[in-house]
């Protein structure tokens, strides 16, 4: 969601959001003592942005191997339609999908990417027979396997 046009970001406020994106448990007492701003100035920022969709959700990383879904797999989706109801159908089963954990309609040759977790490839297959094999409108898809987790944050620059 896009700043607020009456209410744009300060200093202050991209040096909070730093703050809570490094660490949301952060208390707004010591955000305060590191922005230069009362605790009760911090609450403030933090609810304004919180109601004008800027913090959109507060949200543990977890690590997906630890929960048993150690395989990360991209996929690439090409549909055979791509009308304006064909494409939200496609948002609607992706978002559906637990498995899927990003989903982004994209330009270029292929229609989505998603970022796809699951345990064994026995459960991806499973899923392509789900989401793709018994969808018509799914013209073809290709599949990446990551071979090691080098990165992964949802960090968003603040400056």
């Amino acid at each position: 969601m896009p700043e607020n046009p009456t209410h744009p970001l300060d200093a202050f406020d991209r040096a909070i959001l730093a703050i809570l994106q490094q660490d949301n448990t952060t208390p707004q007492r010591v955000i305060g003592e590191r922005v230069n701003l009362s605790a009760p100035a911090v609450q403030r920022r933090i609810r304004r942005m919180e109601q004008s969709g800027v913090i959109q959700a507060n949200v543990a990383i977890v690590d997906p191997t630890a929960l048993g879904h150690p395989i990360t797999i991209f996929v690439e989706v090409e549909l055979v339609s791509e009308t304006a109801g064909d494409i939200d159908e496609a948002k609607r089963r992706f978002l559906a999908a637990p498995e899927v954990q990003q989903c982004y309609y994209v330009t270029g040759d292929v229609d989505f990417m998603l970022v796809v977790l699951v345990p064994s490839m026995a459960a991806y297959e499973a899923l392509t027979r789900r989401l793709f094999f018994d969808n018509a409108n799914i013209r073809k898809f290709r599949t990446f396997v990551a071979m090691d987790r080098v990165k992964a944050g949802l960090a968003v620059p603040v400056t």
